[in-house]
């Protein structure tokens, strides 16, 4: 059989993973299969183009399906699902019953919506915003002026991103959370400071699950605490899960959340089968094993390692730390490595300190206090951080203790680095700093 290399989604990853593999060998046949209309799309981008921020929904697609068969020499098919994998035959079999060959596979089949169990969330109402065609769909209610009260399950980063957005189009929002916190990804009194900015845009009611879902002129919700709402529309939010049936179920080796377990080379324990994106557990550089991270970055640089190997180069994955930002309203929320909650919940010996700086000098217009918590061993083994501000430059400020979690710097070099400062960017101990000489020595 010809060389060909088949690629099993067509997002981020699927599509890194076969322009990197067109880089390496200009010769090699490249399938990509997409069960959606859509490729190489921004899926961070949905919630701002719901929101109107971003106007066509053509401007989240990086290139068009034409462009990836014509000028990259990709077979890209759209609306083409992948139902299952036989590894033994190296054959994977269509939706519509037809086998497709290949010499090498790249899965990437991203996350699915984990939905609650309630009746009536298949109302064409009730939006999950994992797609580009459920967020077009969204968008053409809100600009025909449909929804007005829209209640939003699950206060995560899709969650709240969806709230700001439905509440920039005019709506009123409830918003249903089952946690007794606003985002998970925080210890619980950093995630107070969110809280507080959440309350005073929307209807927030935490420790609430969705109860049930009715058609109606509106759509009725019902809330574990009794209350029924009348809404227009209907995000649910909470949470997704690793979409790695496809190879589990062919016997991959899987790991954290059922996540495939792959190597720093994207192989999974499959001859000739390479994972990307969503669907893998990537090795966690701060607990030294693999975790279940799905972010975009990650997406992408998985799916170049996975392509380039799988067309014969050379390329390995140094492994992630966790790094995430959100804007929530008016603040920036950011975290690094581990909260406190995560790192005792993996045995580690860890305490957190907190602190408060000034985002800029302190007469410089625009300066925000900046509230951060650094997470951190009895010895000083830097572990993790927070950060929430109403200053934008907190989404670069955490990456910096991203890159010293990266380098296994301790608090002690976290302290000593040189950092810039200028009025109207910082003041002269930049809050990173000021969070590192908090930390008792």
């Amino acid at each position: 059989m010809t060389e060909r290399l088949v690629v099993v989604g067509g997002g981020a990853a699927g599509m890194s993973a076969a322009s990197a593999a067109r880089r390496v060998d200009p010769d090699l046949d490249i399938l990509v299969l997409e069960a959606s209309g859509y490729a190489a799309w921004g899926l961070c981008g949905l919630p701002y183009y719901a929101g109107g921020v971003v106007g066509e929904p053509d401007t989240l697609v990086s290139h068009p399906p034409d462009w990836f068969r014509e000028v990259r020499g990709i077979d890209l098919q759209l609306h083409t699902r992948a139902d299952a994998l036989e590894a033994d035959r190296c054959v994977v079999t269509l939706d519509d019953g037809t086998e497709v060959g290949y010499t090498s596979l790249i899965v990437t089949s991203g996350a699915a919506p984990v939905l609650p169990p309630v009746a009536g969330l298949d109302d064409d109402r009730v939006f999950t915003v994992r797609t580009l065609e459920s967020a077009i769909a969204l968008r053409r209610l809100l600009d025909a002026g449909d929804v007005r009260r829209c209640l939003v399950v699950g206060a995560g980063y899709i969650g709240l991103e969806m709230a700001e957005s439905l509440v920039a189009q005019g709506c009123e929002v409830t918003i249903a959370e089952l946690l007794p916190q606003v985002m998970a990804t925080l210890d619980a009194d950093v995630a107070e400071v969110v809280e507080t900015t959440v309350r005073a845009h929307t209807d927030l009611r935490l420790g609430v699950a969705l109860r049930g879902l009715w058609a109606a002129p509106h759509l009725v919700a019902e809330l574990a605490d009794g209350i029924r709402l009348d809404v227009d529309a209907v995000v649910v939010a909470t949470g997704v899960g690793p979409r790695a049936t496809i190879a589990s179920a062919a016997g991959a080796a899987t790991g954290p959340g059922g996540a495939l377990l792959v190597d720093d080379a994207m192989r999974t324990s499959l001859p000739d089968v390479f994972a990307a994106g969503d669907c893998i557990a990537a090795y966690h550089r701060v607990l030294g094993g693999p975790a279940w991270v799905p972010l975009g970055p990650t997406a992408n640089k998985t799916g170049r390692v996975a392509g380039t190997v799988a067309a014969g180069g050379s390329a390995r994955f140094a492994g992630v730390v966790g790094t995430a930002v959100c804007k929530v309203f008016e603040l920036t929320v950011a975290r690094t490595g581990l909260t406190l909650a995560e790192a005792r919940a993996h045995g580690l010996a860890a305490t957190a300190t907190d602190s408060m700086a000034r985002s800029r000098a302190k007469y410089y217009p625009g300066v925000e206090p900046t509230r951060t918590r650094l997470v951190h061993g009895p010895d000083g083994r830097l572990l993790g951080a927070q950060m929430v501000s109403a200053d934008p430059a907190t989404a670069k400020r955490i990456d910096v203790i991203a890159t010293a979690l990266h380098a296994g710097f301790d608090v002690a070099a976290l302290a000593d680095l040189d950092l810039s400062y200028a009025p109207p960017y910082a003041p002269v101990y930049d809050p990173v700093l000021r969070a590192a000489q908090a930390v008792p020595r």
